[in-house]
């Protein structure tokens, strides 16, 4: 593949070697908006099924074992590219630990300007300190272009457990650019969906107040594990829109 001037990665996982729906739609609605998009599973292996429907969508795919997580799929990525190449304007980062997009993407990704931000994330969290959540991260060309933003990708190797990879490069990546001087913004910043600071994680706990402002996405492990005991849960299904209330459930059967 050779990239445009906005490219996508997306970081799969799926132990059936199967991708799910929304995860295709997402990636119909990149394409639409002009992002040329590498996948990069995870999970060893995909069933010819997946493929084929990754390649009907045009764009790349990698097969890899699940070594680093996201972030070492991301970096993956962004070698197997050779980004930032000399006419590339935007990357975009996003796996899919969130079911969705559940409304189109290219309006909000136009919000997501370069004068707004240099890195733009959907939400923050002040979880561990303040940070913008690594679901979905888009980077402008100046701060892709900047040391800040190269050196820290050499340094991302596999760490054993989930939670060191949480504080060292998703809340380490915001902690880099804020202190190179860059600017990180969040579309749906945590003081706005959580005015009182009771929830620390808005994708969590928040989560209705941030479908309720335009947020496209719910989080899988929302979902599946509640693990912050939200009460209001099972209300998700009518606030989602209908057409996908069955393929969410379809998704949290599986699992």
């Amino acid at each position: 593949m050779v990239p445009g001037p906005d490219v996508a990665i997306f970081s799969h996982y799926d132990r059936h070697g199967t991708i799910r729906p929304d995860s295709l739609r997402g990636i119909r609605e990149l394409r639409a908006a002009g992002f040329s998009v590498l996948v990069v599973s995870n999970g060893g292996a995909l069933k010819a099924e997946a493929l084929a429907l990754l390649e009907a969508l045009g764009g790349q795919t990698i097969v890899r074992p699940n070594i680093g997580l996201d972030f070492g799929a991301w970096r993956a990525g962004l070698r197997n590219l050779g980004l930032p190449r000399p006419d590339t304007r935007r990357i975009l980062l996003f796996n899919d630990s969130v079911y969705g997009p559940l409304m189109p993407l290219g309006p909000l990704l136009a919000d997501m300007t370069e004068d707004g931000a240099d890195l733009w994330g959907l939400t923050d969290s002040i979880e561990r300190g303040w940070h913008l959540q690594s679901y979905f991260l888009l980077a402008h060309a100046r701060l892709f272009r900047d040391a800040a933003w190269r050196d820290f990708w050499p340094g991302v190797v596999p760490l054993p457990l989930k939670r060191w990879t949480v504080g060292r490069y998703e809340i380490g990546l915001s902690r880099r650019v804020v202190g190179a001087g860059f600017r990180a913004r969040a579309l749906f910043p945590h003081d706005t969906i959580v005015p009182d600071g009771s929830v620390a994680n808005p994708t969590l706990g928040g989560w209705h107040a941030l479908l309720d402002a335009g947020f496209p996405f719910l989080k899988r492990e929302l979902l599946r594990d509640n693990p912050t005991k939200v009460a209001d849960l099972a209300s998700w299904r009518d606030v989602v829109p209908p057409e996908y209330v069955t393929e969410i459930e379809a998704d949290l059967r599986r699992r």
